[in-house]
């Protein structure tokens, strides 16, 4: 993967680079499936964090869970969850535009003082494309698109994940980055483009 190619990943829809990972111990809570499926969710999510070397904890000092996972049917559903009004602002309006653009995930991420990932929320909405998806694939997509903060469109046109002999599996240049982008001596947060340079060069 060339430096250009992660430069790509990491560039917003007005042509910055934004690069951020985690800052914190990731502390995931899943809503919306069955026990089984929660398993697949945590699981994957383990996976992709200890890839990372990054860490998971039982609880955050500030949020309690910093990693919320909805699982829904409908958009109209997420502005009846109790109190999500106060983490996600303008929620009823989000779900709308989501609505009328027939979206079917949707991320929100909040950073500490320095541009870290402090907490994340995931929304996933079962079309009948997403349906069609093996859990542990689309389990596994989730977590890892929430690792790291994407540009709007790194996966527009092709998916973080792969198979071999059946098994769903990180591609393995996805799964290089993201091994470098936790690397110590990165910085946690980036806006200067030389930094894709230095993942690629990681790899």
């Amino acid at each position: 993967m060339i430096a250009e190619v992660v430069q790509a990943l990491f560039t917003r829809k007005d042509g910055s680079y934004l690069f951020a990972r985690w800052g914190r111990p990731i502390v995931p809570v899943v809503f919306g499936v069955e026990d089984a499926t929660l398993s697949l969710v945590k699981g994957a999510i383990e996976a992709v964090v200890a890839l990372a070397g990054h860490k998971m904890a039982e609880t955050d000092p500030e949020l309690g869970a910093n990693l919320m996972v909805f699982f829904l049917r409908d958009w109209a559903e997420l502005p009846q969850v109790p109190n999500l009004d106060r983490l996600i602002p303008d929620l009823a309006r989000l779900c709308d535009r989501l609505s009328a653009a027939d979206a079917n995930q949707y991320r929100a991420f909040r950073f500490d003082a320095d541009g870290a990932i402090k907490a994340a929320f995931v929304f996933v909405r079962m079309d009948d494309a997403l349906a069609d998806l093996p859990a542990d694939a689309l389990a596994l997509n989730e977590a890892a698109q929430v690792i790291l903060l994407w540009g709007e469109a790194a996966f527009a046109g092709s998916s973080p994940l792969a198979q071999v002999d059946g098994t769903v599996i990180l591609r393995p240049e996805i799964a290089g980055l993201i091994r470098a982008a936790y690397d110590r001596v990165m910085p946690a947060v980036a806006r200067d483009a030389s930094h894709a340079y230095r993942l690629a060069a990681r790899l």
